[in-house]
């Protein structure tokens, strides 16, 4: 996935030389109205370009506060949640993403022109690339092991094995991500735009079969940062939260009872967050591939329509650069490191 501007570019210029009123004269209503919209670009433009630095803004100082008090609290004496390498992964790679915004802000702000070359093109978009893919992997990896963590917590929890099982998992998730990123990093190239003079960060296919390539990549991403995620997330959060009310006393207004009802309600967050973050990204780019496959019926301009949706989804989507610290982080009482003894006492801890 990239945050590449040059579809969005070709597209405006496209839609400007769109016949609305004949193009659509035999399509129903419903129809006529989404595509006779056709956005105001310099809105558009600058609605990106303010929600990416809010997004950089918000999200490189939260991530930043997340790794400085994980940093400092190494030097704690005091027991810690060992899924706090999980959350300083987490953070490193959110803060990585947020880094190459400004990058694509610049870009955006030049109507999609590249000019930085291609080599910056690539290594921008794998940085980005690879960042989102593991923020993503971690987030499933932090489900099952807190999972794991409280229906078998115990000391072994802590021990050797654990730890380099962590370890080897961190390791795994980087060399996963990097794996994900390549095939849509390989194709990028930078091209003179057909409307004009601007050089563009695109990728580009093979000739023989471009849209095959193209959807391949389109479905990869979708498997890779959906399809299989989330259910990891969405079933091992809800079995957590089966543990949390099973473990329950009689009493209903206990402290312990009242602190698990908390988490349940933490752990719901962490299911819509993902699912509200990246759902409608990726159900845009699920219709859009099948469009391509011939197998969604698209009227004359809805698909162009739906490119625009896509730009507007991914906005929506690098929200949760600054959902995660918050989620994770701030509102965890493990975040914070006087309070790490008392949490040991209370497994039932998201």
């Amino acid at each position: 996935m990239s945050l590449s501007t040059s579809e969005l570019e070709d597209l405006w210029a496209s839609l400007d030389d769109l016949n609305l009123s004949e193009a659509f004269s035999n399509i129903s209503s419903v129809d006529t109205t989404v595509c006779a919209t056709a956005f105001n670009r310099n809105a558009l433009l600058y609605s990106m370009c303010v929600l990416y630095s809010f997004i950089f803004i918000i999200g490189l100082a939260a991530n930043a506060l997340v790794l400085w008090v994980n940093v400092r609290a190494q030097r704690d004496s005091a027991p810690r949640h060992e899924t706090h390498v999980y959350i300083s992964h987490l953070a490193v790679a959110d803060l990585c993403v947020c880094a190459t915004l400004p990058v694509w802000v610049s870009s955006l702000a030049q109507h999609g022109h590249w000019p930085f070359g291609e080599v910056a093109c690539k290594l921008t978009h794998l940085l980005f690339s690879v960042n989102l893919f593991g923020s993503i992997f971690f987030l499933a990896c932090m489900s099952v092991d807190r999972y794991v963590s409280v229906t078998k917590h115990g000391d072994h929890e802590r021990g050797p094995r654990r730890k380099l099982i962590r370890g080897a998992v961190c390791v795994g998730v980087w060399l996963l991500a990097l794996i994900a990123s390549l095939p849509d990093t390989y194709f990028l190239r930078t091209v003179k735009s057909t409307h004009g003079e601007a050089m563009l960060c695109r990728p580009v296919y093979p000739e023989g079969n471009p849209r095959e390539w193209m959807v391949g990549v389109q479905l990869s991403f979708i498997l890779l940062g959906f399809v299989l995620p989330f259910p990891v997330i969405a079933v091992f959060y809800a079995m957590l939260a089966r543990a949390f009310t099973r473990s329950s006393s009689s009493s209903a207004s206990s402290p312990v009872d009242q602190e698990r009802g908390v988490s349940r309600r933490v752990i719901l967050a962490y299911i819509v967050v993902f699912l509200g973050c990246w759902g409608p990204y990726h159900g845009i780019l699920l219709v859009d591939s099948l469009s391509q496959l011939g197998l969604v019926p698209l009227t004359c301009g809805l698909e162009n329509v739906i490119y625009v949706a896509l730009h507007l989804t991914q906005c929506l989507s690098l929200l949760h650069c600054c959902f995660n610290p918050i989620l994770y982080n701030f509102i965890n009482r493990n975040y914070r490191p006087s309070t790490s003894a008392v949490a040991v006492e209370n497994p039932p801890q998201v």
